[in-house]
């Protein structure tokens, strides 16, 4: 049976797991090594994850057949009614089968019933998941280069969609 389900602490080593294997297949050939793993560090150690999952960002965490395959994160932001979608990833064998679609309207309806009236999104500019987003009815606000330390930055488009 395939789930998704609010993930918590417990849940780390498997969002961690995916992470070390869908976050540099979708950036290997976008930043460099170093980079990678930098956010890596910076997104998914177990200690900021801890405090996300504790704190204002949910993670929902799909499962398919009992193995945990996906995660999406988002919290709120900024005026009241804004959210941010955080992290939304699959395993790469997992993808094209309806499993990231089912992630994001998964987020989107919890941002909802919690009175999200728009939420936005970054995405890497020449990040295939670009057309996803766009697809699932995000539009191109604007665009930026955003410094996230250790000389790094993340070249973006931020996405957003009224709900």
């Amino acid at each position: 049976m395939d789930i998704i389900r609010k993930a918590t602490v417990n849940d780390i080593p498997a969002i961690r797991e995916i992470a070390e294997v869908a976050f540099p297949a979708t950036y290997s050939d976008i930043i460099t090594e170093e980079q990678i793993a930098y956010m890596m560090e910076w997104m998914y150690s177990e200690d900021v994850l801890r405090k996300e999952i504790a704190g204002d960002v949910t993670w929902l965490l799909m499962e398919l057949d009992g193995v945990a395959s996906g995660y999406v994160s988002f919290g709120p932001e900024g005026t009241d009614g804004q959210y941010h979608l955080h992290k939304i990833y699959i395993l790469p064998a997992c993808q094209g089968k309806g499993h990231g679609r089912a992630l994001f309207l998964a987020a989107e309806e919890e941002m909802r019933r919690r009175g999200a009236e728009i939420f936005e999104l970054n995405v890497n500019r020449h990040n295939k998941a670009l057309d996803f987003y766009l697809k699932m009815g995000m539009k191109i606000n604007r665009s930026g280069d955003f410094d996230i330390g250790g000389g790094f930055y993340m070249n973006d488009y931020i996405l957003g969609k009224y709900l």
